[in-house]
């Protein structure tokens, strides 16, 4: 595990220089891999290359120094991330009488391609970001893995070409800091991230999930394909035994995959469906007590470590907990927040930061459960859309905006509880006519609506999610398929996996999800739906495939999402930094939002008025990211 950056320019740049700045760019990400570092750089008459690393030394501890050559030194790797089925694939090429004189997963990337170039890239099962640079073709091509896991970020400045892990490694390269980019901040303020190909800053771009780029030296264009062909979802014919069995094999044999490590591992363990299965199946094929890390609050509507202590103590494991509150995020939450190096306001950052800390005093890699709720059908928000479908086809259009806005008045909330009256007001103000409520059942922060009364008018995008829709070639989403597609693209490398690699690589910590496994994915894509959702129990057939493993009716058990009480914390320890966001002076000077709207909005929670947690959350988020960004730069 480890970070890369680099730079291509065609102006007369000397290896030297480009040395200096690829330091720079890598000590930005020195939390990344605090092992060692590497440099590799190229100077021609036409252009100059450089490409570097930091390490987090896992496998291959004492040979795997990267950038690694091919034997004719035509060919260079930087890589960052884990291939899980690296040792399969060596077999196969040294069956071909091809060498290595490594023990890395590092160098089977490199002999693969060497081998078979471009097509190499679709046999690897693991989370990467590389870059690889082959003289031969005078081209340069950069991967990122099937769902996103390893972040990688690009842009085309004059005549230079940088990429990089992090946009930090970037943006402190340029002269001055980028425009902000409306469809970004649109994204933020409706999902609490900003899900590829955009980032927050005009001209800088996030690589999509499953791609390659293809940079050519011969006339400096770049061009970006598809990795894996990803074919519609069509349920085949085999019964629910069969599909189980091999539902259980192949989670089991992912978990066995991502334990392999030189370094100690464990697992975060919340007492969930997904995490208390990948924590029995590493207790199955390791050797020894398997440790295992959950963290609680003191507030008790937040706190759910009794269902983490039946696991730990279920499969005998080394279990630590670690029950957290306001004053143990106070002096990180700046921290914690500003390293997205843009505003992401999903609130479990917080706690998967200090779970990850934590963590790291004990084991170097953590088994998650990450994953399972997008293959399997998991989530709370595929009932309603479901639900959806039946309500509006029994309650008029009329009569339904008639009781939302009934139940917005009745059904306010002044305290951040999320029970049961904040999850009505939700699901009523999520309900939609014309096909769209989907994209309103994930847009965690902000509807179209909500949006349009806090951006200024030139700011709105009233089809912010076109790209998506015509990619996944899904207008109207309705079924459950529909639903995970769009997930899989938006939620799961916008949301779910930059929070995880930021707040665990912040802690030098290598995450691993073993239910992101192509296989897997692809394996559930052909599952009749109510194998995954049968009425209203989710996750059906994983559940049912591990059921026999667990106490009765445990698999069953509800579960809360991983937050945290931000909304209190708003008003207390926050407020100051907050009311200071409300400026009048300020917010007419960044010219964004709408004064008349956003003071109220953040007024009303202050003062206990309305419970507005997670609009506010996601404005104090922005606002804190920009006063770093852009009145501390300028």
């Amino acid at each position: 595990m480890c970070g890369i950056n680099g730079i291509i320019t065609q102006s007369n740049v000397s290896k030297s220089d480009i040395y200096v700045t690829l330091t720079k760019m890598n000590n930005l990400i020195i939390h990344r891999g605090p092992d060692e570092d590497g440099f590799f750089t190229e100077e021609n008459a036409s252009f100059s290359l450089g490409m570097a690393m930091r390490r987090l030394s896992i496998i291959d501890l004492t040979s795997g120094q990267q950038p690694i050559f091919s034997n004719d030194k035509k060919i260079v790797i930087v890589f960052n991330g884990e291939i899980y089925n690296f040792r399969e694939l060596k077999a196969e090429l040294e069956a071909k009488n091809i060498s290595f004189k490594t023990t890395s997963d590092t160098e089977v990337i490199l002999k693969l391609y060497e081998l078979e170039g471009i097509d190499a890239f679709k046999k690897l099962d693991g989370m990467y970001a590389f870059s690889i640079y082959d003289k031969r073709k005078n081209k340069l091509f950069i991967a990122r893995d099937f769902f996103g896991e390893k972040p990688l970020y690009y842009t085309r400045q004059g005549d230079s070409f940088l990429w990089a892990s992090e946009l930090k490694s970037i943006t402190r390269q340029l002269p001055q800091r980028p425009n902000i980019s409306a469809k970004g901040l649109n994204l933020f303020l409706r999902l609490t991230y900003i899900p590829a190909p955009h980032t927050i800053y005009d001209g800088i771009h996030k690589l999509e999930a499953n791609r390659f780029l293809e940079y050519d030296f011969t006339d400096h264009t770049y061009t970006i394909s598809q990795i894996n062909w990803e074919p519609k979802p069509e349920p085949q014919n085999i019964t629910f035994g069969e599909a189980k069995k091999k539902v259980k094999e192949i989670v089991s044999k992912s978990v066995e995959s991502r334990s392999v490590s030189d370094v100690p591992l464990g697992t975060f363990l919340s007492g969930g469906v997904d995490s208390s299965i990948v924590s029995l199946c590493l207790s199955q094929v390791s050797s020894k007590k398997v440790e295992t890390f959950s963290i609680g609050f003191k507030k008790a509507s937040f706190d759910e470590t009794d269902k983490s202590q039946l696991v730990a103590k279920l499969i005998n494991s080394n279990h630590h907990e670690f029950i957290i509150d306001e004053e143990d995020l106070k002096d990180n939450i700046h921290e914690i927040l500003l390293n997205f190096d843009e505003p992401f306001s999903d609130s479990a950052a917080l706690p998967t930061y200090l779970v990850s800390k934590k963590t790291r005093e004990h084991v170097t890699v953590a088994l998650t459960g990450d994953g399972g709720d997008e293959v399997f059908g998991g989530y709370n928000k595929y009932y309603v859309g479901k639900m959806n479908h039946r309500y509006t086809s029994l309650v008029p259009k009329g009569l339904h905006t008639t009781v939302r806005k009934l139940a917005n008045s009745v059904l306010t909330t002044k305290d951040d509880v999320r029970g049961r009256r904040f999850q009505m007001r939700k699901l009523l103000n999520t309900i939609n006519y014309n096909g769209q409520f989907y994209w309103d059942i994930i847009s965690l922060a902000n509807t179209q609506r909500q949006l349009n009364e806090i951006l200024l008018p030139h700011l709105q995008d009233n089809h912010l999610f076109t790209e998506y829709k015509e990619l996944l070639e899904i207008d109207k989403a309705t079924s459950l398929t529909d639903f995970r597609m769009i997930d899989k693209i938006v939620s799961l490398e916008g949301g779910m996996l930059p929070k995880v690699d930021r707040t665990s690589m912040l802690n030098s910590l290598e995450c691993r999800a073993p239910f992101l496994n192509k296989e897997l994915w692809e394996f559930a894509n052909t599952l009749p739906e109510n194998y995954l959702m049968k009425g209203w129990n989710k996750k059906h057939i994983l559940k049912e495939a591990f059921k026999d493993q667990f106490p009765d009716r445990f698999l069953e058990k509800s579960k809360s999402g991983f937050g945290s009480p931000v909304g209190d914390w708003l008003r207390s320890s926050l407020r100051e930094e907050l009311e200071s966001y409300i400026d009048i002076k300020f917010l007419k000077s960044q010219g964004l939002f709408n004064i008349h709207t956003i003071v109220p909005l953040v007024k009303n929670h202050l003062s206990k008025k309305q419970d507005n947690t997670f609009r506010v959350w996601a404005f104090y988020c922005f606002q804190k990211w920009y006063a770093n960004n852009y009145l501390k730069f300028n």
